[in-house]
């Protein structure tokens, strides 16, 4: 059997595994990968030479900087202020969401806008009156037309873009995408207005996602924040010292408890010691007065009514648990103001009813009000002592208003794009200085970077390039090419670019676009090749019908990620999808020959 016909056999068996669909997508391409230097198609280093590939460095990197992103608000805050000034008129809200996951798609990912937007677009949805579904799918989709807008928007980019570079020296310049991507974006928004009421089908949601929007308020609501607290510190010295804390009682300030600098905590009739501090709730003057006369130090002002900016910021957040049963917690004499690790107790709440400014003994379904930073908050999740009412992560994503990390996140963004786009260094080092960007200004912790990575998609290219090296220098792809001219011999370059995008849509409704790119790129080059057809032409090509994952739930990430939410079924993507894809081959084979020639 010669090179071409084995590598095409290991492609077959590689496609028929991902249609499959029994093991991980990451797992099929390293099995390719050891069949093709089992077969002797290619040496060792060649087999696993994809994962050290630049454009491997290139993703992991614009993984991290889309992590960034998302983590600091920059997101969450861009959909919320969108439903906020579109209100709830349906095409409105169609237009701005379909707009904003487009821009978002671009530069955090067309997965990651879509996983970004769905709580936002699902509250929209109930505000406006309508079913999720009319909405969740023209996201999806305009996530995926977004992604054609800049190089960076999605790992099929890259590999077109790396291609041409391989062959001419020269790839897509960062925003040169756009000349194709923005008709797709604006057709895409069209049809999903014209279309979605009609051919999406309109089911109830399989996940129900919270509106957590007005949180903060039904919060201060429901335990009646009014007073709070102030922690004052009593520095060695204080005329306070060896004096119990109601001593400082008056008709206007009320002592709640003292704790201790080892963290445990006293009753407010007991006697301070040298930096203890003292809990007190009451006037602004009263206290302050009290501050003074004995020398104290404030570490915290009330967190109210008045002041919930402070209650829930870009640093810090609030919690609200109950006390399960068998928790240690219970019988335990809690204290507002009190604080434990980084978490300060605002607040109990019993049948319904805050506890006030006093010390509670806790039950089984005791409620606690908690204060602190994000990264604590979020620890309560794999706390066994209590159990977590709402989820952190939604409250900060509908909540939190833009701060010090979005920005930086924001201008961490925007170098990148501008080495990306001056081409001053290569896309793998601009992508690298952006994810250390992101690391060094603390946007996010090296542990978030890490997780940020889809490790699957890295496995994923790492494990393909191989095949698609084989299929190159094999010369399979020089056969299936020859098979493509004959078909359209004697009928000009956008007959065969038709052949390829319908190609490569039909592959890529089953595998990831991504494998599919990498496995039609070679095949595409060798039959535009030989019909005479430019590299560029058949590369954007590609990209554009790589992109085109509409048809079925398993095409790409982000129709995956409105799934349960939109109620949908598997074949519920088809009628939307198919308008679309239509309306996008008829674009891409009528501008792209004018655009970069044929």
């Amino acid at each position: 059997m010669s090179d071409a016909t084995t590598s095409l056999v290991v492609l077959a068996a590689t496609v028929a595994l991902f249609i499959w669909n029994r093991l991980p997508v990451g797992i099929v391409a390293v099995i390719s990968a050891l069949a093709l230097y089992v077969t002797g198609l290619v040496d060792s280093t060649t087999a696993v030479a994809g994962f050290g590939e630049p454009i491997v460095v290139f993703i992991v990197g614009l993984f991290m900087v889309s992590e960034g992103l998302d983590a600091s608000g920059v997101t969450g805050w861009a959909g919320q202020t969108l439903v906020r000034r579109v209100g709830t008129r349906r095409a409105a809200l169609l237009l701005g969401l379909t707009a904003l996951a487009a821009l978002m798609g671009a530069f955090v990912t067309p997965n990651g806008s879509a996983a970004a937007l769905l709580p936002v677009t699902v509250v929209a949805a109930r505000r406006a009156g309508v079913l999720p579904a009319t909405l969740l799918m023209p996201v999806a989709f305009a996530a995926s037309a977004g992604a054609l807008l800049v190089l960076s928007g999605s790992t099929v980019n890259v590999i077109v873009s790396d291609a041409l570079h391989e062959l001419t020296g020269e790839g897509f310049g960062f925003f040169e995408f756009a000349l194709i991507g923005g008709p797709l974006v604006l057709v895409t928004m069209v049809v999903c207005l014209a279309g979605a009421g009609r051919l999406v089908p309109h089911r109830d949601p399989i996940e129900q996602t919270a509106d957590l929007s007005g949180h903060v308020d039904t919060l201060i609501e429901g335990y009646t924040l009014e007073q709070g607290f102030y922690r004052l510190l009593v520095p060695a010295g204080s005329s306070l010292v060896g004096k119990i804390g109601t001593s400082v009682a008056t008709a206007a300030v009320t002592p709640i408890a003292l704790q201790r600098p080892d963290g445990a905590s006293a009753p407010p009739d007991a006697h301070l010691a040298d930096d203890d501090v003292l809990i007190l709730s009451g006037s602004s003057e009263q206290v302050e007065s009290i501050r003074a006369e004995h020398g104290l130090s404030v570490l915290s002002r009330p967190l109210t009514r008045g002041s919930p900016g402070n209650l829930l910021s870009d640093a810090a957040g609030i919690a609200e648990v109950v006390v399960p049963p068998r928790s240690r917690l219970v019988g335990e004499r809690v204290y507002p103001g009190t604080t434990r690790g980084e978490l300060t107790l605002l607040t109990v709440g019993r049948f319904g009813r805050s506890r006030g400014p006093q010390g509670t003994v806790l039950h089984e379904g005791d409620m606690l009000l908690l204060h602190g930073p994000w990264a604590a908050v979020n620890d309560l999740a794999r706390e066994s002592d209590v159990l977590l009412i709402s989820d952190p992560d939604l409250i900060r994503r509908q909540n939190a208003p833009l701060g010090r990390r979005a920005w930086l996140a924001l201008g961490v963004l925007a170098v990148t794009v501008a080495l990306l786009a001056t081409g001053i260094t290569s896309p793998a080092i601009s992508a690298l200085v952006g994810a250390g960007l992101m690391v060094l200004t603390r946007v996010i912790t090296p542990y978030q970077a890490y997780r940020a990575v889809s490790w699957q998609t890295v496995v994923l290219i790492g494990g393909l390039i191989p095949l698609s090296v084989a299929i190159a220098s094999s010369g399979a792809a020089d056969l299936i090419a020859d098979l493509i001219v004959d078909l359209v011999a004697g009928t000009g370059p956008r007959v065969l670019l038709a052949l390829l995008f319908a190609v490569t849509v039909v592959l890529g409704q089953a595998v990831s676009n991504t494998a599919t790119v990498l496995i039609v790129a070679p095949i595409a080059l060798a039959a535009g090749e030989a019909a005479g057809v430019g590299p560029a032409p058949v590369l954007m090509l590609v990209a554009v019908a790589g992109a085109a994952s509409f048809l079925t739930p398993i095409a790409t990430p982000a129709n995956m990620i409105v799934m349960g939410a939109g109620g949908y079924r598997f074949g519920d993507y088809w009628r939307l999808g198919l308008v679309l894809t239509l309306v996008w081959f008829v674009v891409a084979v009528a501008l792209i020959p004018l655009i970069w020639g044929s």
